[in-house]
């Protein structure tokens, strides 16, 4: 670790760091809060700045290295690792804004939501709150009330979101694990287009507050290692969450080992998702590729047919503009028109959709779910793009800039919201002009650890040419 700066080191050489009395937690989350101070005002990705509850919680966290009693976690300990949490997730003493000016004077939290809690818990150092497009409803990280985030590959490239921050700050290394939230791919899109490593897990394994259908919390990082490390602090029980899993998580995920590592893996190859955008060809060869490495390790791969349909798209569309039209009624009108108007003009959409008609779409929504599982039921991982397109201008709310077609760039994410299926994402290649490629990893529900064992042998086996170099 020489001559390696202490904000880029991952959370397997910052424990091994403290433990051998290299450095300490003080040390690291001074250097982390400087890079902070020299990267926010280029990329926009934090709402607050916790930088002197910071420096007090590393220097508890010292101590304790000190004292050799370093707090555990199923996964390995977090003591002392510099995080974030994205800012739909409670902090105490921090206002929860949404990403969204009709919210900027939002009270602070008197309480800690459980993601927050349990990283607390666990000794992890909270840096910052990242932000977050507005009320979560953009695939960017543009904000009435931030503005725009950017990426740290390009300034001219978007993150992605709505887990904005969390990913352009991962992508820097302004902190090393972060907590962010999906339900429609807010956690897979971001990291596909900054070549950081996530898990949007199944449903209920990482409690949130308050629970929503398809709406999940999870890790986001630059490593896979990172991920499951953090998803063992994250998936504790918090009676809050009323439809928290049951089975407890069990820990460290052992990647399998070998040249012929992967024998007896069925894998299902996806890369038309059926409706919404058409996968660009130069990220299906991508994904091709990475699905061909899979098979020289004694996987079968085998092509899965496309399952959304546009019907299906179409009716999860609709559902999701009454929910969110839902909350913007409720503001008053001179609160609401704060709203980003691309995010008002697609909820508008959900203004007079009828009672019999919402009940029919909830339904579709569920029929999304039967359709997914049975999809993919016949291999034990699911290998697809993240998104279908690589990221795009920064500015831009969408891939797409049309209300109308919002969604069609979360063909292959949304389904797995629906489903409740775990699906990890992590960078697989680049496009001609160096745009990052997510490979997404797909997996029966509660098949988490599956999921994680196959994300953890390709960051492995993807090589030098897809392992990311990080930008400075």
């Amino acid at each position: 670790m020489t001559g390696t700066d202490l904000a880029d080191l991952g959370a397997d050489d910052l424990v091994r760091g403290y433990g051998a009395g290299a450095f300490t937690p003080t040390d690291v989350v001074e250097r982390v809060v400087e890079r902070i101070a020299e990267q926010q005002p280029r990329l926009n990705c934090f709402s607050d700045v916790l930088a002197d509850s910071a420096r007090a919680e590393a220097a508890a966290s010292t101590a304790r290295w000190a004292a050799g009693t370093p707090r555990p976690s199923p996964a390995g300990t977090v003591d002392g690792v510099p995080a974030t949490v994205k800012e739909n997730v409670a902090v105490a003493g921090v206002p929860r804004r949404g990403g969204c000016a009709a919210y900027a004077d939002a009270p602070a939290e008197t309480a800690d939501g459980p993601a927050t809690a349990r990283m607390r818990e666990a000794g992890a150092v909270l840096v910052g709150v990242t932000v977050m497009p507005d009320l979560g409803m953009l695939s960017s990280g543009v904000s009435s009330l931030h503005g725009t985030t950017r990426s740290p590959w390009d300034l001219r490239w978007s993150v992605g979101g709505s887990s904005s921050g969390a990913a352009a700050a991962a992508a820097a290394g302004l902190g090393v694990l972060h907590v962010g939230s999906d339900i429609g791919g807010s956690l897979r899109l971001p990291a596909s287009w900054t070549a950081t490593a996530t898990l949007k897990p199944t449903a209920g394994r990482v409690p949130v507050d308050p629970p929503y259908p398809g709406r999940v919390a999870g890790p986001l990082a630059r490593s896979v290692r990172d991920v499951v490390r953090h998803l063992g602090v994250l998936a504790q029980p918090d009676a809050r969450d009323v439809t928290r899993l049951v089975d407890p998580w069990a820990g460290p995920v052992p990647a399998p080992t070998g040249p012929r590592a992967l024998a007896g893996l069925r894998v299902g190859l996806h890369t038309d998702a059926g409706a919404g955008t058409p996968t660009d060809p130069e990220v299906a060869a991508v994904v091709r590729a990475a699905a061909d490495t899979f098979a020289a390790a004694g996987a079968e791969v085998v092509e899965l047919a496309p399952f959304l349909t546009p019907d299906l798209l179409a009716a999860l569309d609709r559902f999701l503009r009454v929910r969110s039209w839902t909350d913007l009624v409720a503001l008053p009108e001179h609160r609401r028109a704060l709203v980003l108007p691309f995010v008002r003009e697609w909820a508008q959409g959900g203004a007079d959709v009828g009672g019999t008609e919402v009940i029919r779409c909830f339904a579709e929504v569920q029929r999304l779910r039967t359709v997914a599982v049975h999809a993919t039921a016949p291999f034990d991982v699911v290998l697809s793009p993240a998104a279908p397109v690589a990221t795009f201008p920064a500015e831009w709310p969408m891939p797409s800039r049309d209300p109308a077609t919002a969604l069609h760039h979360c063909g292959f994410t949304a389904p797995y919201n629906s489903s409740e299926q775990p699906a990890a994402a992590l960078n697989a290649g680049w496009t001609a002009d160096g745009r990052p490629v997510g490979l997404q990893i797909a997996g029966a529900r509660s098949a988490d650890a599956a999921v994680l064992r196959a994300a953890l042998w390709f960051e492995d086996a993807r090589g030098s040419g897809a392992t990311p170099r990080w930008p400075r």
